[in-house]
């Protein structure tokens, strides 16, 4: 008898295993599995259960196979009908999950993760690695979406120990990726886990100026921490900086026209381009050598290509003008790595080409930036008639409406005789007048009513000329509507000193180069000193002349670091996937005929 219930008790023990190898554990519920019926059959299956918890997971499989082929209107169809109140917390988990991952392919990060904030989430520690690593993936995804770029981080070091092969190497890399673009302010190096690890790694290497400093610092952060994945496995970007140190820049070709209508501007691209070498060669560096190319005398570009291989080009820095570097973005590929001074239409070009320019469409998207960083969400918008206009105002427009902002009218300035009528027009003061006659007609009599202004408007985006703002504004304080800020790109300021001119301006915030806000920079007075006309307006072409220059050894690095910046004269510079170098720049505000510095936009 005894045996015989040991017997009984070993095949319970034995049973009691087998059903706990199969699911979580008996109160988190059995999850789907990979079904050999079809989705048609799952859900004949479910209408045909003998329970309604049986009929709820039979929908879920099918709801699961659904999104694996490809079908997420079907999956979200079918998963609306399984009742959540009706599965296991195991199940609910792997419900929520399948959700998030069905929002993301709507790309609505915000629902994803509202569908991860279920309460059995608390249970996912519980739950096979298989599951903890697709909520945790799709959870980092979402995270990413949302602009939450440390707890993102954070969900894909968590998964990590659990991937293996292609997929621990993608997720890898996609770490390095998030670290990587975090400000320097939000990285807290203060822990010994992994995640702070990377973080380690990130301020050691964003910490570091020249490519040879970054590869010390990162090879005495493995030295440190020998045992951290990132160690053991550098990310390949950083892979790419280590190669970048490597093939130091030795010769630089400057191609800029000395003729023609463009050759003021290529003067001052060049004077600023050599002070910032001559600056490097004072400061005890080695720099590169440069060769001197008249883009103006050109008659091929694969002429000159040729031409600067035989000299030992390894980078070109120019050409400045637009048709040449629309050719250049073109071709399939460039014979040597080239940095042009201005931008092509398209997005996309060869590998070896990078773009970088005075874009007015940065400034309007720093304008945005701004008045969002200012709490602002409603906008109305006045830029000059023609091409350029149009580009300043898609660009803002893109800008502040992807990140939840409103337009509320849009004028285009024109002849100066219309303005007062076209701010009367954007602020409905016409309308305001006309109920005030009605007002008096109806009375009989004269009734004092000044005209009211919308309400609605919290903000104008201004991208115009000096001569065109100093109209502009008095109009605004005469139209009654001179308490409404106004947002301006750096073209409304000339630089001349004119108080008179700056008064008419009053309360106008505009951004601008460092150049032209920071006259203690030493470079800057050694340039002003020599040039005066660096000093106005044309200081912008010389700070980005000392840009170039600075860029040339850096763009591989900016390359192999997402989001990384050098604090440049002509702005904050970045790169975007493209290739193509973005600024951001500093504020300052027009106050009682003065230029006055504003504290920098929140990066």
């Amino acid at each position: 008898m005894i045996a015989c219930l040991r017997l009984f008790t070993a095949l319970c023990l034995a049973a009691l295993l087998a059903a706990c190898a199969s699911s979580p554990s008996s109160s988190l519920g059995e999850l789907p599995r990979t079904p050999d019926a079809s989705i048609e059959q799952l859900l004949e299956q479910a209408t045909q259960a003998k329970t309604p918890e049986k009929a709820a997971l039979l929908r879920l499989s099918a709801a699961d196979l659904a999104y694996r082929q490809g079908n997420a209107g079907q999956s979200a169809q079918i998963l609306q009908q399984v009742p959540m109140e009706q599965l296991k917390p195991g199940q609910q988990i792997f419900a929520s999950t399948l959700n998030a991952e069905l929002a993301m392919t709507r790309n609505q990060p915000k629902a994803a993760l509202t569908a991860l904030s279920h309460p059995s989430l608390q249970h996912l520690g519980e739950m096979p690695e298989e599951q903890q690593v697709r909520t945790g993936t799709v959870h980092a995804r979402a995270l990413e979406a949302d602009g939450q770029t440390l707890a993102a981080a954070r969900e894909r070091v968590f998964i990590a120990p659990m991937l293996q092969g292609e997929a621990a190497s993608k997720n890898h890399e996609a770490i390095w990726t998030l670290i990587g673009s975090l400000p320097t302010d939000q990285l807290q190096p203060n822990t010994t886990d992994d995640l702070g690890g990377w973080m380690g790694l990130a301020m050691a290497v964003k910490s570091a100026g020249t490519l040879e400093q970054q590869q010390a610092a990162i090879d005495t952060w493995r030295a440190q921490n020998p045992k951290h994945p990132a160690a053991i496995n550098l990310p390949l970007p950083l892979t790419k900086l280590k190669e970048l140190a490597s093939q130091p820049l030795s010769k630089i070709a400057l191609l800029l026209p000395q003729d023609g209508p463009l050759a003021a501007v290529g003067k001052a691209l060049r004077e600023g381009f050599m002070a910032a070498h001559y600056q490097a060669q004072q400061a005890g560096q080695k720099p590169p050598a440069i060769e001197f190319y008249d883009s103006s005398k050109l008659t091929s570009m694969d002429e000159f290509y040729r031409k600067a291989q035989a000299d030992g080009v390894q980078l070109v820095v120019g050409p400045l003008e637009k048709p040449l570097v629309k050719q250049l973005s073109t071709r399939p590929q460039l014979p040597i790595t080239t940095l042009a001074l201005n931008y092509s239409e398209g997005d996309q070009g060869p590998a070896q080409l990078f773009q970088f320019g005075l874009a007015a469409e940065d400034e309007a998207r720093e304008v945005s930036r701004r008045a969002r960083a200012d709490g602002l969400h409603r906008a109305a918008i006045m830029v000059p008639k023609g091409e350029w206009g149009d580009r300043v105002l898609r660009a803002f427009s893109q800008d502040w409406q992807a990140n939840g902002g409103s337009i509320v009218a849009t004028e285009r300035v024109d002849q100066p005789v219309q303005l007062a009528q076209q701010i009367a027009d954007m602020f409905q003061l016409r309308q305001s007048e006309a109920r005030a006659k009605s007002l008096q007609n109806a009375a009989g009599t004269n009734v004092a009513a000044q005209p009211s202004r919308r309400q609605d408007i919290e903000f104008i985006f201004l991208a115009a000329t000096p001569q065109q703002a100093q109209q502009i504004k008095p109009t605004l304080n005469f139209q009654y509507a001179g308490d409404v800020p106004v947002y301006a790109t750096s073209h409304v300021y000339s630089a001349s000193g004119d108080v008179n001119q700056y008064n008419d301006m009053n309360g106008i915030r505009f951004c601008e180069t460092p150049w032209l806000l920071d006259s203690s920079d030493p470079l800057r007075q050694q340039v002003v000193a020599q040039w005066p006309q660096a000093a106005g307006s044309l200081g912008r072409l010389y700070a980005m002349g000392v840009d170039a220059y600075r860029l040339a050894p850096r763009l591989g690095q900016l390359k192999a670091l997402p989001d990384s910046r050098i604090d440049g004269e002509s702005g904050s510079l970045g790169m975007t996937q493209t290739q193509r170098v973005v600024r951001q720049l500093p504020w300052a505000q027009f106050v009682s005929g003065q230029v006055q510095r504003l504290p920098d936009t929140p990066r």
